[in-house]
């Protein structure tokens, strides 16, 4: 059964929507990829033959504004496609835009909704849901897509948590640096993720239809412990494993945490993608190492509180983050980090076949 981690709701201090800035950063820095990417590829002529409504699904949107940027990014490029190839003189002539923004059911929609743009050009609505599965009728989408979300896995795998199998990730929260039967625990988990997303996706998108995809993976020819998130998170580990030996966490709790992330390599994700058939792979590139910055305890609060209440407890966090927020390491810093084992970031562009 999938299990649910939202970001943290709300606009407090520890919120995501404070504390979001490097996922915008990192989209941000695909923007003009984006803009060419739709204006390349986005079939014209077989969306006139249907409804003069575009819709679009943004996956994993989480509270705010990034996705509202984004969503703006894409409309903008799809009007500008229009007015080349359609001679479309004014935007009266343009479709209507449909926008759906889309998260875990416990995602804080409130707050989204309630910071929605003024200015906006689009209709909007809510889709709560696991993008693990269906959200949408079938071939109702023009446009799909999801940056920096896809890395999250619907579960931990079973044998993280299991002392006698080899995968048991004894003293660590991620994969980076684990014996070799972790990182094939959470490959395993992400393909059958995977598997699912494209089965949902090859039925919702519109034959013709784009998705985009920003997703963190790691370089050709490497293993799953070679390149990931770990160096972002290593500071959260490093904590509680202080807070074990402080005796403020039992071992067999901090033992049996793991972080539900996985950075695939491009050939897995080229397999899995052809493997499901109903899509055509236009771009599948890296661009780069993530960069990034160690993150404060606000900015690892607003990602991890809600998976940590749940498998550490409620009482843990106030303490967790207070020592957090004194390490060395972190406290005070936000200079840019460079650790060659993070991980790259890939743009995913692909095409739904015509029927």
């Amino acid at each position: 059964m999938a299990e649910e981690f939202p970001m943290t709701g709300g606009d407090g201090p520890n919120s995501y929507a404070k504390n979001s800035n490097a996922a915008a950063k990192a989209a941000d820095g695909a923007k003009a990829m984006l803009a060419a990417a739709i204006f390349e590829n986005l079939d014209i002529e077989t969306l006139q033959s249907r409804p003069t409504t575009f819709r679009i699904a943004d996956l994993g949107c989480s509270v705010g504004p990034n996705t509202f940027i984004q969503v703006d990014n894409i409309i903008d490029a799809v009007s500008q496609k229009y007015h080349k190839k359609s001679k479309v003189q004014s935007a009266g002539e343009l479709p209507e835009f449909q926008v759906y923004f889309s998260d875990l059911v416990s995602n804080d929609f409130n707050y989204l909704f309630a910071t929605l743009p003024r200015d906006r050009q689009y209709f909007t609505a809510g889709v709560p849901g696991s993008f693990h599965g269906r959200l949408f009728p079938e071939a109702s989408l023009n446009f799909v897509y999801t940056a920096y979300a896809l890395h999250w896995l619907s579960k931990i795998p079973d044998e993280l948590r299991d002392i006698n199998s080899p995968a048991f990730n004894k003293g660590r929260i991620l994969y980076g640096s684990a014996p070799y039967e972790v990182g094939q625990a959470y490959s395993a988990q992400y393909a059958k993720d995977i598997k699912s997303f494209f089965h949902a996706r090859g039925q919702e998108l519109a034959p013709g239809g784009l998705m985009l995809l920003l997703i963190p993976g790691r370089p050709h020819g490497t293993l799953p412990a070679q390149n990931s998130l770990a160096p972002y998170f290593q500071p959260l580990e490093s904590t509680l494993a202080d807070m074990v030996n402080e005796g403020l966490l039992s071992e067999d709790k901090f033992d049996s945490f793991n972080l539900p992330v996985y950075c695939p390599s491009v050939e897995e994700l080229r397999d899995l993608i052809e493997e499901n058939g109903c899509f055509d792979i236009l771009t599948l590139e890296s661009i780069g190492q993530m960069a990034f910055s160690l993150p404060s305890a606000q900015g690892c609060r607003a990602g991890t509180e809600s998976i940590l209440r749940k498998h550490l407890g409620d009482e843990i966090i106030e303490p967790l983050f207070d020592l957090y927020s004194k390490n060395k390491n972190i406290a005070g810093s936000a200079s840019l980090v460079h650790d060659d084992s993070m991980a790259v970031g890939f743009f995913v562009l692909v095409k739904r076949k015509l029927l």
